[in-house]
């Protein structure tokens, strides 16, 4: 197989290794503190990344050896084959979670590939027709989770991604798997507008009326508890936002910059929708301060803990 487990439990996750210029092979070794008695992580990648660690690792060769803060698109290929690996084991119940450190989206393009992030990679991989992308951290105030309409588009096109039937059906995977794998029984959900004062009834924009609103409607005779569309400056002011289980942002900013404001560094990505659990990192390939050993792993280890947590649940 070219890995062996650190020690024997029933818990296997996969974590991969990313971007092997960033900060993720190190935040991926320093994040197996978190894992508790009944858990191994298997590290995917290269192992000389690892070689001062005596941990288990899958080995995929780089193409190239690797310089810290220095991106190669010769190692795109590498970086996808890692997730690759992780998601063909968790199809076939070989890992019961895997966790993503985070890759360059760019570099990958470079390559003459068309990535546009993990969200969609794991979706197209594993076959699945709506996954959503959703981050959760520990806000001031309690948990805050905030799922998005659309992932990774220029905001020139967010408008006109969102379609009712898609809302709708974002909206069907983010309450079934709170419900599933959060263990919320009844879920309360606000969504976002995607203009300013929620379109002011239509002088400022008519998505809420054509598009958001009919959505929203549809939720709600499926029986699924969700509010608005709010506007974005106010659902996340935070005597209203702890009052939702989740919060639906319409495109990627609009959602993650209070997210990341209120939880940075405690923050976790799931994708929703999938066949398997899949965590990742609130964060970026941190090129800068890669190889430097002053990165702080606690997003990866939040990552790790989360998806350990979902999987006993699975």
């Amino acid at each position: 197989m070219g890995w062996q487990m650190m020690k024997s439990a029933h818990f296997r996750i996969a974590i991969t290794t990313g971007e092997p210029a960033g900060i993720g092979p190190e935040i991926s070794l320093a994040a197996l503190d978190a894992l508790d008695a009944d858990a191994d992580a298997v590290l995917i990648g290269d192992r000389a990344l690892f070689a001062e660690r005596a941990v288990a690792v899958e080995h995929i060769p780089l193409e190239v050896a690797a310089t810290p803060g220095a991106l190669d698109a010769r190692n795109a290929r590498y970086v996808l084959a890692t997730l690759e690996r992780a998601v063909a084991g968790c199809l076939r119940g070989e890992f019961d979670a895997m966790v993503t450190a985070p890759v360059h989206k760019g570099v990958i393009n470079d390559a003459g590939i068309a990535f546009t992030g993990h969200t969609e990679f794991l979706a197209d991989r594993a076959g699945a027709t709506t996954v959503v992308m959703m981050l959760a951290g520990e806000a001031a105030w309690g948990p805050l989770r905030v799922a998005l309409a659309t992932t990774h588009l220029p905001l020139a096109q967010v408008p006109a991604a969102l379609a009712t039937d898609k809302l709708l059906a974002t909206i069907d995977v983010l309450a079934r798997d709170l419900r599933k794998i959060f263990g919320i029984a009844k879920p309360r959900i606000a969504a976002c507008g995607l203009n300013p004062h929620a379109g002011e009834g239509g002088y400022l924009g008519r998505e809420e009326i054509d598009v958001i609103v009919p959505a929203l409607k549809a939720a709600r005779a499926r029986g699924i508890d969700v509010e608005g569309p709010m506007p974005a400056d106010t659902v996340f002011v935070p005597a209203i936002a702890q009052r939702f289980d989740a919060i639906v942002a319409m495109y990627h900013d609009q959602g993650l910059a209070p997210l990341k404001l209120a939880t940075f560094g405690r923050g976790v990505n799931v994708t929703l929708g999938l066949p398997f659990v899949r965590t990742s990192v609130d964060h970026g390939t941190a090129l800068d301060i890669a190889g430097r050993g002053v990165a702080d792993a606690g997003s990866m280890r939040a990552a790790l803990k989360l998806a350990l947590e979902l999987a006993r649940r699975q």
